[in-house]
């Protein structure tokens, strides 16, 4: 029998996600009840099939309801969260969605290729110059950073600090992280205040050919975006943007240097990175969950759920299901056909999908190029939390 973790419990994840007891769940409470201190507890839905069924019925599976976050947040959190993409239920999120999609499609994305891959040299030479990097921050990091900057056209004299509160967004449960003098304020709304300013700025001027622009003058729902509301969209699309982002390419490396051989045939063969970049996805998916609440009683798997019942999409689990994954805990870039759920599905499937893969097929493509050799100088060090699936150390020495 293996033993069971607390999943609400940030501290349970900090080692490694508890892949055994998920696996053991699977085959007998596939549909598992998780008691909480201090709150009600949810229901946690490990299987593949059960995560697809919640997030294809978002009525019945609300994201608005009570957020997308396992804890119960406060009136004002909540009531900005709403306001956030990943928070919507329809009708609404599809009135939002719709303006903004076509921005985001592959044949757009792709245009950025050559600014993405301009941004990856010189981040790999500020690496070279250094040899011995804290990979996360220093070579990872920086990346998604300077993309959304472009893409929303924010100043770069302003992006570190837009960094900054990025990390502290998604770093609250982890207490070297959260610490004195690492965040002080709400991060959240010290963002949004910035990009309401930033919004009000923007009507004055002429259009650009960026994001912000689009959402500008762009018909949600009937009316234009107003600056609150592009206050909670900025902070969702530069906190998802850059965390996700980061969370995959040091996953990755890790995972990579961790399986020598498949290291060696990415350098070999590089039009094998895509396929590697997938399985990274599902191997070390960046979000452990997304929170619904069920807005009528019904059943999963035919266990009962009742009307205002928390129930948590968990990618961890669902992505090495072995109904749907063959040798699920192996490692393996030439993985065919490969259906994680880590950009999640139905409507509200990851609308940065393309500009995800990009980034780190584009990143990975250039690390290899740039360094032959590149070698742990440290332990690997996790981030705390129940929803991020993070590394917040990876010592890394790259060497040309």
């Amino acid at each position: 029998m293996v033993a069971l973790v607390d999943l609400s419990d940030p501290s349970a994840f900090v080692d490694a996600p508890p892949h055994a007891m998920l696996e053991e769940l699977r085959r007998t409470q596939p549909v598992y009840w998780q008691e909480m201190a201090g709150e009600p507890g949810f229901w946690a839905v490990l299987k593949h099939a059960d995560v697809v069924h919640v997030a294809r019925e978002p009525r019945l599976f609300s994201a608005e309801e009570g957020g997308v976050v396992l804890e119960n947040l406060a009136p004002e959190q909540l009531a900005m969260m709403r306001n956030m993409l990943l928070a919507m239920d329809p009708p609404r999120h599809v009135a939002y969605r719709k303006p903004l999609a076509p921005r985001f499609k592959a044949r757009v994305i792709d245009r950025m290729e050559g600014d993405i891959r301009v941004i990856c040299r010189e981040i790999m030479e500020a690496a070279a110059a250094k040899g011995e990097v804290e990979f996360v921050h220093e070579v990872a990091g920086p990346l998604p950073t300077r993309v959304i900057g472009q893409l929303v056209g924010i100043p770069p004299e302003d992006q570190d600090q837009i960094h900054r509160w990025a990390e502290q967004n998604t770093s609250g449960q982890d207490p070297e992280l959260a610490g004195a003098g690492y965040q002080e304020g709400n991060p959240s709304v010290d963002m949004a205040m910035y990009a309401i300013g930033f919004a009000a700025r923007r009507r004055q001027e002429a259009p650009r050919e960026d994001l912000t622009s689009l959402i500008l003058a762009g018909n949600f729902g009937g009316q234009p975006m107003s600056d609150m509301d592009f206050g909670s969209f900025f902070v969702q699309l530069v906190t998802a943007g850059n965390d996700t982002t980061k969370t995959m390419l040091s996953g990755g490396v890790l995972a990579l240097l961790e399986h020598p051989d498949q290291l060696a045939e990415l350098r070999a063969d590089p039009s094998l990175i895509p396929g590697a970049v997938e399985e990274i996805l599902r191997w070390a998916n960046p979000l452990h969950y997304f929170r619904r609440t069920a807005t009528a009683d019904t059943t999963v798997r035919g266990v009962p759920i009742a009307a205002g019942d928390k129930v948590l999409m968990y990618y961890t689990s669902a992505n090495r299901d072995e109904e749907v994954f063959a040798d699920p805990h192996r490692f393996d870039i030439h993985r065919s056909p490969n259906p994680h759920l880590s950009f999640g599905i139905a409507e509200h499937f990851c609308l940065g999908v393309h500009l995800a893969r990009l980034e780190g097929r584009i990143f990975i493509e250039e690390l290899l190029a740039r360094f032959p050799t590149i070698e742990r100088t440290g332990p690997v060090r996790r981030t705390q939390s129940n929803l991020n699936n993070a590394l917040k150390a990876l010592p890394l020495r790259l060497a040309a």
